[in-house]
């Protein structure tokens, strides 16, 4: 490996250092965050900044508490896959309900510790056995844990019954797909627990084996595969008494968000298989019996992008998702009434502050975020942070932590009531690049793409063509965050342009952009993505359209193989990673939202698999896939690979022992090379 590569290789891409997963307590006077010491050192600790004074205090250091760290609980490992988590150390924490306290899991065993303004020495908690999720209650005197799939409390024991159910944690589609992490949580008088029990028997079994451990057995866990059987998911409280929460599961098996409104009150979002209803249901903690408070519909499909909705307002009314009259923005609705036009493309709702809503939305470009405050009564926006960039934030009792990415980094600012700021340090490494893409809109659909060059490019000399694209629904790619460019300069810099398309389906243009891939993913994508190429070479003649290679992972690793397969005179070579090659066997909730069932759409499905078009190839292919990938099973590219290898036709496989979905410790960087040396060979 190169330079370059080495170093995104030890910063786990630039992330190392940097303050993450921050949330405020005590009222808005911490801000607890996780952070190692320096860019590459992956080990992340528990930290906090005090608001009164300024000061950061690290409260907690893994390597102390475990100086011979062993091997991380199996749940915990697929919940730190299901959440993106690279990190090693501290992986998560929960705060205490007085946000004075924190409880975290270190390969299997619990902590918690206390921030006082000096700092505590963290106290490990005897747990019943190799655990994670720890979640303590209001004033940190108790905490529950999921330890062998089991829902327990300490000091106490066992809450949840010995049944063959999973307790406590949430099931796949929920972490991979629904936004929903989480499996339990205390009431606000810290006696009374919420919690998920998960019942997978009717589930089918993936399995895992690594062939450079043949010695090893395999490892198996159970997978919701689209038109087959989900999870069975209740709600229970768990107390002095057991309470089922009733609604009808049936009609509606998903459970997209929970918690505690009160002592008094549950608050529950649910969801239809086909995610067309998302209703929000107040629940009865003694009785178990739900009422229905708002329900949001789509006769294609609810977007689930819009984060913090749907939500009671502190005044009472609802507030949902709703499309603009027009149908050119995604707005907001407070009670039925929108209260957001066209103007506003809104992403997320923060919380209120200063008795209006803190709102993540795009004004001008798809490309951008700002952060709003929107006054639920007149509808008025007023910009917190509004300059060129990706702005973020979280908020409490006054305090705001605005996050701003732009042309010139990564800043992160506290603001407090009272006027003052402060700044979390950020270890990370620099950004080695200061990328500048060419953004435009292409096609009669205002397709967002962009264009990166090579550095000291010299206008005229021809470049062969590197499409790099996502391409999947509810997705965004072109965006003005700088760490979205890092890598893509680096193929720029190997001497290709390199060609970045947010398709229609992809996320935040407008709701029709994103739901044009309804029933059906391969047409759609395919064609803008040519279209948009070929919009571009009209407009940059350096673009060599004699030279187009095409590469990604995931949904972008099936857009790379199909690329090659059903359009070899526009793509001459493609490295396709983790492609989901035949979406029969991908998960339920991500397919059938936007395909339906395949026993209703077999239409649909056979026309988006790959499969069928394997005797079609006549351009270099690159297969890749990890061995120990939970989410895109390497059964996907071994299929097409055995489909390739039946029609006769040549193309190259990597498999990866032991790598996951998200190719940690480097593997991905080592790919990269490999991909090089392929670019470089087929594309001359």
């Amino acid at each position: 490996m190169d330079d370059f590569l080495r170093l995104s290789a030890s910063t786990a891409r630039f992330t190392y250092g940097a303050p993450r997963a921050l949330s405020f307590g005590d009222d808005g006077r911490l801000l607890w965050f996780l952070r190692s010491t320096g860019g590459t050192d992956a080990f992340d600790s528990l930290w906090v900044l005090d608001t009164a004074t300024g000061e950061e205090i690290r409260l907690a250091d893994p390597r102390e508490l475990c100086p011979e760290p062993g091997p991380l609980p199996t749940a915990e490992r697929r919940l730190r896959e299901r959440t993106r988590l690279v990190a090693a150390g501290i992986g998560s924490y929960a705060l205490s309900g007085d946000g004075r306290r924190a409880a975290f899991a270190l390969y299997g065993r619990l902590y918690e510790v206390t921030a006082d303004g000096a700092g505590t020495t963290p106290r490990e908690i005897p747990a019943a056995g190799p655990a994670l999720d720890p979640r303590p209650n209001a004033d940190g005197s108790r905490t529950a844990y999921v330890a062998d799939d089991a829902l327990y409390v300490a000091p106490g024991g066992r809450v949840s019954p010995d049944d063959g159910a999973r307790w406590g944690l949430a099931e796949f589609a929920a972490a991979e797909e629904l936004g929903r992490s989480r499996g339990h949580w205390w009431s606000p008088d810290g006696i009374t627990l919420l919690a998920a029990r998960v019942d997978e028997s009717a589930l089918q079994r993936r399995w895992f084996a690594d062939p450079a451990h043949p010695e090893l057995p395999a490892e198996d866990f159970a997978y919701p595969e689209a038109g087959g059987p989900n999870a069975d998911v209740q709600l229970w409280v768990l107390g002095e008494t057991r309470t089922r929460i009733d609604w009808d599961a049936e009609t509606y098996p998903y459970v997209s968000d929970a918690g505690w409104e009160s002592a008094e009150e549950i608050l529950l979002t649910v969801q239809d298989r086909l995610q067309r209803n998302v209703v929000l249901l107040s629940a009865d903690p003694a009785t178990g019996r739900t009422r229905e408070l708002s329900r949001t519909t789509h006769p294609l499909w609810v977007d689930p992008d819009v984060a913090g909705t749907p939500r009671r307002l502190p005044d009472g009314r609802m507030l949902t998702v709703t499309d603009t009259p027009s149908g050119a923005a995604r707005g907001l609705a407070v009670d039925g009434v929108p209260i957001t036009g066209d103007e506003i493309q809104v992403r997320g709702v923060a919380g209120v502050h200063e008795g209006r809503l803190l709102i993540e939305a795009a004004l001008r470009d798809p490309a951008e975020q700002q952060v709003l405050l929107l006054d639920t009564t007149t509808g008025k926006a007023t910009a917190l942070a509004a300059g060129p960039g990706v702005h973020s934030v979280t908020a409490l009792a006054g305090h705001l932590l605005l996050t701003s990415a732009d042309a010139g980094g990564v800043r992160r600012v506290v603001r407090t009531p009272d006027g003052r700021e402060f700044t979390p340090a950020d270890l990370s490494q620099p950004l080695p690049y200061r990328v500048t893409p060419v953004l435009e809109r292409v096609t009669e659909h205002a397709i967002p793409t962009a264009l990166v060059l090579p550095r000291g490019h010299v206008a005229g000399r021809k470049l062969p063509v590197l499409m790099d694209s996502y391409g999947g629904p509810c997705a965004q790619d072109v965006t003005a965050d700088p760490r979205r460019w890092q890598h893509r300069q680096w193929w720029a810099d190997q001497g290709f342009a390199v060609v970045t398309v947010d398709n229609r389906g992809t996320a935040y243009v407008s709701p029709a952009h994103t739901r044009a891939m309804y029933r059906g993913f391969s047409q759609v994508t395919l064609d803008d993505q040519v279209a948009a190429l070929h919009a571009l070479a009209a407009r940059h003649d350096d673009l060599d359209l004699g030279r187009v290679g095409i590469r990604g992972w995931s949904y972008g690793g099936y857009l790379s193989a199909m690329a090659v397969l059903r359009r070899p005179d526009v793509f001459h070579a493609a490295a396709a990673g983790a492609a989901p090659t035949d979406f029969r066997h991908y998960d339920t909730a991500y397919t059938e939202r936007y395909l339906g069932l395949p026993q209703d759409h077999p239409d649909v499905y056979e026309r988006d698999s790959l499969l069928p078009d394997a005797p079609k190839l006549s351009r270099p292919l690159l297969l890749v896939t990890g061995l120990a990938d939970d989410n895109v099973h390497p059964s996907h590219t071994l299929r097409l690979s055995r489909a390739l290898t039946d029609s006769g036709r040549p193309h190259q496989l990597l498999a990866l022992p032991g790598v996951t979905h998200m190719t940690p410790g480097g593997t991905r960087e080592k790919v990269m090379a490999l991909e090089l040396d392929f670019f470089r060979r087929e594309l001359g």
